[in-house]
């Protein structure tokens, strides 16, 4: 059960849920001087709201599976399927999409949630629709082909097209201008005239001495001579794994940074930012590999907009939007509220068994083929049989909580100096600053890609990436969201927010936060290269008629691996069962 909307810490457990808060996270008691919101204090009282999203008391009975044991519905008979498709996320949705499309039409997908997406899910607030988790999908390369995988897909819908050798995004669905800008406070770099308001760009480059201009321009040309020579492509299960890849996989992206002598503070905080945006955690927890194939990969030109050239899709409700049109032509074959407690595989299928949240009862499925689109943690709880490469990577895999907000505004926030109100709005913070070692990500403008100019009651999407330096910041994280309530989260967004906007607790008309308390999968130092890995996208023997489809087996969670991962899975399930697959 979701706690009440002004659920406030009390005396007792709680009280000292908030002194270990305090404690353990510094970044979570207080806002610098002068904040007039802190840890634990109540909002104004005109503010309304509360969790939404996924169920969490759901999810942790499906942990626990104290209450999913009830014995299966009397004279329920045994359900049957060709391929049962476990997890309705990007992954699972493309598997099944792909198997529809070439004919095997005996097809279920089941998730725990009540709608379909995964972390791709959207929201509306009074009217307005909004992003819960991803928002955006990057243009694909042109390396991609004019008929590959995911590309095909987007173009079949009408959102690409192939022009003069490259991937141009339909002008309908490309981010509107401005796209980016960065808040820099009085006095946060030593040198240069960007203070005190907002610049375009998230990297401060013009506010830089010359040497450390010089020294960004090296990072530019070190990671563009690393992409040549190692390659950095996406979906990475098709690029070559070379002894260059593990080697960066070994260390941290700090590790690598300090070894190469990029010392510069504001290239460490962009790059620091940017693997809390794509992958939950800080620079110190990710391996040096994903920190080079997130800027590699997506050829970005960091001395500008980050998003170089091809664009970005995006959409009000963000990659919600991706969700609807993969899942529509599945109709019914997409079934919610249905969680998948025990998968048996056998010699000539699968037997799974499913608890229906409509009927409160156990339900048993017989299935030839089974993908697993969810990640490899929950799916190592879910497989009965021994499956030694699932077990094996069991130790390397963290997950990111996220905090996403839905902060709904009188009006727009009061214009500062420099950059206008931008799809991206991001706050330069001090990584030296004990309160600052989780900052937020900042906020995108859920309105941009409204067509008519901003008029009357503004939303803005607050995200939060709560992985930090290490694993055991992240359990920490993960704790923390789960004991504490609506009102103290929701304080703690406003005060990140005020930092910026001094007027916003008078503006702000209602909350709505959504809590992923295992939003995706941290690259550690040594995920990525693991063996098990490989065996699992290549399939294992002790279990042959399971398909493994999810992100995780990237080490990363974006849109771009989930798809591939799930059209590969569905090209071994039709291979498995002698169903030859157009080239379409």
């Amino acid at each position: 059960m979701n706690p009440s909307r002004r659920e406030l810490l009390g005396t007792g457990a709680r009280a000292g849920l908030a002194t270990a808060a305090a404690t353990a996270w510094p970044w979570l008691s207080g806002c610098g001087a002068g904040a007039p919101w802190r840890w634990g204090q109540a909002l104004p009282p005109h503010i309304t709201g509360a969790w939404v999203g996924g169920s969490m008391a759901r999810g942790h009975a499906w942990r626990d599976q104290a209450s999913l044991r009830s014995p299966p519905a009397v004279g329920a008979p045994v359900r049957t399927v060709h391929t049962l498709v476990v997890g309705a996320g990007v992954a699972g949705l493309a598997a099944a999409q792909r198997l529809v499309s070439q004919g095997l039409d005996d097809v279920v997908v089941l998730d725990l949630d009540d709608r379909p997406g995964g972390n791709a899910k959207g929201h509306v607030v009074q009217g307005l629709p909004c992003p819960l988790g991803a928002h955006y999908l990057p243009v694909p390369a042109a390396s991609g082909g004019a008929h590959a995988g995911l590309s095909a897909w987007l173009q079949a819908q009408g959102l690409i097209h192939w022009r003069h050798g490259r991937w141009v995004g339909d002008e309908r669905h490309l981010c509107h201008s401005p796209q980016e800008r960065l808040f820099l406070p009085d006095g946060a770099l030593p040198s240069g005239a960007w203070r005190g308001h907002w610049q375009e760009g998230l990297l401060p480059f013009e506010g830089l001495s010359a040497a450390e201009q010089g020294q960004v321009r090296r990072f530019e040309s070190t990671v563009q001579a690393l992409g040549a020579s190692l390659g950095f492509a996406m979906p990475t299960h098709q690029q070559p794994w070379t002894t260059g890849h593990a080697a960066l996989d070994g260390l941290s992206f700090a590790q690598w940074l300090d070894a190469q002598g990029f010392t510069a503070p504001a290239l460490r905080w962009w790059l620091d930012y940017a693997c809390r945006d794509d992958y939950g955690a800080s620079l110190q927890a990710v391996s040096a590999w994903a920190g080079i194939q997130y800027v590699a990969s997506r050829h970005m030109r960091i001395d500008g907009d980050s998003h170089e050239g091809d664009g970005v899709l995006t959409w009000p409700d963000g990659n919600a939007e991706l969700v609807r049109r993969l899942a529509a032509p599945l109709g019914d074959r997409v079934r919610t509220g249905q969680a998948v407690v025990q998968v048996q595989a056998e010699r000539h299928g699968a037997t799974v068994w499913v608890w229906s949240a409509q009927r409160q009862a156990l339900e048993p499925w017989q299935a030839q083929q089974v993908v697993m689109a969810v990640p490899l943690w929950v799916a190592a709880r879910m497989v009965r049989n021994p499956v030694s490469a699932l077990q094996a990577v069991q130790p390397w895999l963290h997950q990111a909580p996220w905090l996403v907000t839905q902060v709904l505004l009188a009006q727009a926030p009061v214009a500062r100096a420099g950059a206008p109100l931008s799809w991206d709005n991001v706050f330069y913070s001090d990584q030296g600053a004990a309160d600052q070692r989780m900052p937020s990500l900042g906020y995108v403008n859920a309105r941009h890609q409204a067509l008519a100019p901003p008029t009357g009651p503004t939303l803005l999407t607050h995200y939060w990436a709560l992985g930090g330096d290490s694993p055991q910041q992240a359990r920490q994280a993960r704790q923390a969201l789960a004991q504490a309530g609506w009102a103290e989260w929701a304080a703690r967004v406003l005060a990140d927010l005020v930092q910026v906007h001094p007027e916003l607790p008078e503006q702000v008309l209602q909350m709505d936060l959504m809590r992923w308390g295992h939003g995706m999968v941290i690259p550690v130092p040594g995920l990525r290269g693991h063996a098990a890995l490989r065996a699992l996208v290549s399939g294992v023997p002790e279990a042959p008629r399971l398909h493994w489809a999810h992100s995780d087996l990237s080490a990363f969670s974006v849109l771009e691996e989930a798809f591939a991962h799930g059209q590969r899975a569905a090209d071994q399930v039709l291979q498995a069962s002698g169903k030859p697959r157009s080239r379409a």
